[in-house]
């Protein structure tokens, strides 16, 4: 995560009155992060909401889009002072939202990138730190944290003692080879 995220790219209270709002600051912000124009952002942004709404429920949203001039992929978090209708797909307001830009060419970056905001956002635990955070520095220290602490979860579950015993624990932390 940190490397599209940066303390820079968090709102951490967010002001808007609707989802058009949300996305225009969104957008406004993401120039500056970027360089490219807010309007050429505010307008990818649209025509993805006009495909099929990125609010993917739990009071979340994913707006994303691609930009030809972008170098790398871009990410923006923002909490919202208060929650919004987004046209969800579960039919509640959003107060998270992670925007994602990526260049036009960035295929399985950019799917990756969403894959991996899906995936934290998902974790009810982490969505409640983030709404009752107030600063950027703490929302930021939860998007980039979890992820380590992730890994180092899967290694330790890999990393578990063999021996020649037909009952003792095996390295197979997904359970999937017969005993």
């Amino acid at each position: 995560m940190n490397e599209i995220i940066t303390p820079a790219s968090i709102i951490a209270n967010l002001r808007a009155g609707n989802k058009k709002q949300a996305l225009q600051e969104l957008a406004r912000k993401a120039a500056e992060l970027t360089g490219q124009h807010e309007r050429m952002i505010f307008d990818v942004l649209l025509e993805r909401e006009r495909l099929g709404t990125t609010g993917v429920g739990q009071g979340i949203a994913i707006p994303h889009g691609k930009l030809a001039s972008l170098d790398r992929v871009y990410g923006l978090f923002a909490r919202l002072e208060r929650a919004i209708d987004f046209d969800a797909i579960d039919e509640q307001p959003v107060d998270l939202m992670f925007l994602l830009l990526a260049p036009e060419q960035a295929g399985a970056d950019h799917l990756k990138a969403l894959a991996r905001v899906s995936r934290l956002l998902r974790d009810g635990a982490i969505c409640e730190k983030l709404r009752s955070s107030t600063s950027s520095e703490a929302i930021y220290a939860l998007l980039t944290k979890p992820v380590a602490a992730a890994e180092r979860h899967d290694v330790a579950q890999i990393k578990v003692t063999t021996t020649s015993r037909k009952d003792a624990p095996t390295a197979d932390p997904g359970g999937l080879r017969e005993r």
